[in-house]
């Protein structure tokens, strides 16, 4: 003699799965959202960061300009996901007054030289090879986009790859109502 009955067991199934789902949802779902920082409002932490090319950049070069500063690996399919994204709006913003600062992470010098052939990058990109900054910026996974202010200060942070809308919406917001804004040009 069953316990159950067969309506009780559907019920019972339905609930696990409903849990299960949940839990998939909180593990894996909507990671392409602002994540709060502890950064954002504070002045960004100050770096300088060999480039590709053998120069070197600086954070506070940048003092009153908007920077949008993003962290990034070859190996990273959503990094591939969003370069063309970067492209398009670095050559859209790099006379309005906007730095594009591109910090490659866990990485090996070849391979991000190969990506940035592959895929782009005519702004200033660098490796972290002591892992400095991204330690500094709290980085815990790529890609990872902060904007930082022309006052120094930290706007927003934006996990997951970037579209062109996003990077609109966040550099217009770091730039502030200042008369050299992007928006304003």
């Amino acid at each position: 003699m069953s316990i159950l009955n067969t309506g009780t067991k559907l019920g019972v199934l339905v609930i696990i799965f409903l849990v299960l789902a949940l839990l998939g949802y909180a593990l894996f779902g909507d990671r392409e959202t602002v994540k709060t920082s502890p950064l954002v409002g504070k002045d960004a932490p100050e770096f300088t960061l060999k480039l590709f090319d053998g120069r070197r950049v600086s954070l506070s070069e940048m003092k009153g300009k908007t920077v949008l500063l993003n962290f990034w690996a070859s190996w990273c399919m959503p990094c591939r996901q969003e370069a063309p994204a970067l492209e398009q709006s670095w050559l859209k913003y790099k006379d309005k007054n906007v730095v594009f600062i591109g910090v490659n992470v866990w990485d090996e010098n070849t391979s991000a030289s190969t990506y940035i052939e592959k895929f782009g990058g005519g702004y200033p990109q660098g490796i972290d090879p002591e892992e400095e900054i991204q330690v500094d910026y709290g980085i815990g996974g790529v890609p990872e986009t902060y904007f930082i202010g022309p006052s120094g200060v930290i706007t927003d942070k934006y996990n997951g790859p970037l579209t062109e809308e996003i990077i609109d919406y966040y550099v217009n917001r770091a730039a502030g109502p200042e008369k050299d804004s992007p928006s304003a040009n």
